[in-house]
């Protein structure tokens, strides 16, 4: 298996929603396709590049996946493991977001951030975060200077309403995710929706159907996204 390569940039080209470059080592080419936000900020000329690598086999292809660091790659591996992820959706999503970026996303299950990535939609985003929230925290949070702490309790908490600090959801939180719930949303989206409500001060205290139509116009931005 092919896990690093250093050479000459010979090529850069794009093909429809595709980034790719052309790496000299040695005196053999590899093509190897890039994250959009990687391959647009490539040195102009034909530099020395220092490229990880991951490599997938199939039957009728040898496919080279190129990341300018160590990290990146590693998550692109976590990506393409949750079902329903292949290698062009996480390219799709590294070259959306930067990684901590990602990462913070699906550790807050921020789905609106998520479906902003070319082909990812809610259920996707949904699986994303479920499957990888814990060990994306484990894996990455040094490797990334996130801290797993601030973002478990970014993902949790309501802020200060979810302390009780805002009168606004007084008496109408529990009804409100028991509803939501019900409508299928997963409880860290539920928690984002109604701290972005509170935030903004969108809904009226103690008012239970306008907190509820609030917080249903916030998720479906991530629906329609």
């Amino acid at each position: 298996m092919i896990g690093w390569l250093q050479g000459q940039l010979a090529d850069r080209w794009q093909q429809a929603s595709r980034h790719g470059v052309l790496l000299v080592v040695a005196g053999v080419g590899y093509e190897l396709l890039l994250a959009k936000r990687h391959w647009e900020r490539l040195p102009a000329g034909s530099p020395e590049l220092t490229l990880h690598v991951h490599q997938v086999i199939r039957e009728d292809s040898w496919t080279l996946y190129g990341f300018d660091s160590r990290a990146n790659r590693d998550l692109f591996r976590e990506l393409v493991a949750v079902s329903g992820v292949g290698p062009q959706m996480a390219l799709g999503l590294l070259g959306q977001l930067s990684a901590e970026e990602l990462v913070r996303a699906i550790v807050q299950a921020d789905l609106r951030l998520l479906c902003q990535a070319p082909g990812v939609g809610k259920r996707t985003a949904e699986r994303l975060s479920v499957e990888l929230r814990t060990r994306l925290q484990e894996r990455f949070g040094a490797s990334l200077a996130l801290s797993a702490a601030e973002l478990e309790a970014e993902a949790l908490a309501f802020g200060a309403a979810g302390e009780g600090g805002d009168a606004g959801l007084d008496g109408v939180r529990d009804e409100l995710q028991l509803t939501l719930t019900a409508l299928g949303y997963e409880p860290l989206e539920i928690n984002r929706a109604l701290r972005a409500v509170a935030q903004l001060g969108q809904a009226p205290a103690g008012d239970g159907e306008a907190w509820l139509r609030e917080s249903l116009r916030w998720l479906s931005r991530g629906e329609a996204a």
